[in-house]
C-alpha cells in the first residue's frame, strides 16, 4: 500500500492496518496513563484495542504515521454523536508516540485526516481537547479550527476536574 502523505523529514503518513493495532495501543495507553488527553484511567487490553481499531479500519478512519518502520503516531476520526442527525459530523483524535513531539507527525497525521474526512463526505470536524492541552490546540488553529466554546468541569481525571475546549472545523 502507497503512502498518502510523506515529508521530507522521514514521517510517512498511511492508512492504519490490523497489524497496527499493538502500536497504536501502546500509544493510547502511555495517554490514558501519564496525560489528560483521554478521559479513562483504564488502560486497553490487547483485544479492547483490536477491537476498537477494527472500528476504524472498516469505515476508513484509521491512520498511522510511520518514521524509520516504527508507527510514531495515530490518527482517527469517528462519530461525533451516534444519533442519526450528526452523521455528517466526525470528532478527531491524534496521539503522537512519547519522545517523538516536535517532529511534524502530528500536523501530518491531521493534514491527511481532514483529507481522509472531507473525501468520506463529511460536514464537519469536531475537536474536543482538554482545555489545558494548548500544543493540541495550537495544532488544531494551524488547520483552521476554530474554538466554539469551553465546558468547565465536565470530566476528571487524576483528582482534579478537567475542562473540555470544543474546536470545529467546516469541511464543506
Amino acid at each position: 500500500m502507497n503512502p498518502i502523505y510523506e515529508r521530507e523529514s522521514g514521517v510517512t503518513v498511511r492508512p492504519a492496518r490490523s497489524g497496527d493495532a499493538e502500536a497504536i495501543r501502546a500509544i493510547r495507553n502511555h495517554a490514558v496513563e501519564h496525560s489528560a488527553a483521554l478521559w479513562t484511567q483504564t488502560p486497553q487490553s490487547s483485544a479492547e484495542g483490536e477491537a476498537w481499531l477494527a472500528v476504524h479500519l472498516a469505515r476508513g478512519s484509521a491512520l498511522v504515521a510511520d518514521v524509520e518502520g516504527e508507527v510514531a503516531g495515530f490518527a482517527v476520526y469517528g462519530p461525533w454523536r451516534e444519533l442519526d442527525g450528526y452523521r455528517h459530523t466526525v470528532e478527531d483524535s491524534v496521539y503522537v508516540r512519547e519522545g517523538r513531539h516536535g517532529l511534524g507527525i502530528g500536523s501530518a497525521l491531521l493534514a491527511e485526516l481532514i483529507t481522509s474526512a472531507r473525501d468520506a463526505g463529511h460536514h464537519l470536524v469536531i475537536a474536543g481537547i482538554e482545555a489545558e492541552n494548548t500544543a493540541s490546540i495550537r495544532l488544531h488553529e494551524r488547520f483552521g479550527f476554530q474554538q466554539v466554546g469551553t465546558v468547565a468541569e465536565v470530566g476528571t481525571k487524576f483528582g482534579r476536574w478537567l475542562d473540555l475546549t470544543i474546536m470545529r472545523l467546516p469541511l464543506t
